[in-house]
């Protein structure tokens, strides 16, 4: 293998890595739910290119309501989906769109955007 094969082999292996963490890497922000006199943990999510905090700690067994504001109009953020919920949800573009979930068992419930780029996650702690 010549220097220059070695050399674009590098770089096409470095490119896909790259594109994979920017899409499915782990998110460095993490918030704990806040928890109202009415027992329901409660926490916002900033819609804007992905989702801020990407992770949302909870604890189990609790009624969890997300308070999504999308902040923005591009097509891929438009909607909400927990598919292990079978929940979709439409988020209309610089407005706060409220989703209550049922209390869950010690695990992470995955969500996405409707076109699975956008990734967040619920840690039930």
């Amino acid at each position: 293998m010549t220097e220059l094969e070695m050399l674009v082999l590098t770089t096409g292996v470095a490119g896909v890595g790259g594109i994979n963490w920017w899409f499915f890497g782990p998110r460095g922000d993490a918030a704990a739910a806040s928890e109202g006199s009415d027992g329901v943990q409660a926490v916002t999510l900033a819609v804007a290119g992905g989702y801020a905090p990407a992770v949302v700690k909870v604890k189990q067994g609790r009624p969890i309501r997300l308070t999504f504001d999308r902040q923005e109009t591009s097509g891929c953020s438009e909607e909400v989906v927990f598919p292990d919920l079978g929940i979709r949800r439409f988020l209309p573009a610089f407005e706060q769109t409220t989703l209550d979930l049922p209390p869950q068992q010690p695990g992470v419930l995955e969500f996405t955007c409707g076109m699975s780029m956008l990734r967040g996650r619920v840690v039930f702690e």
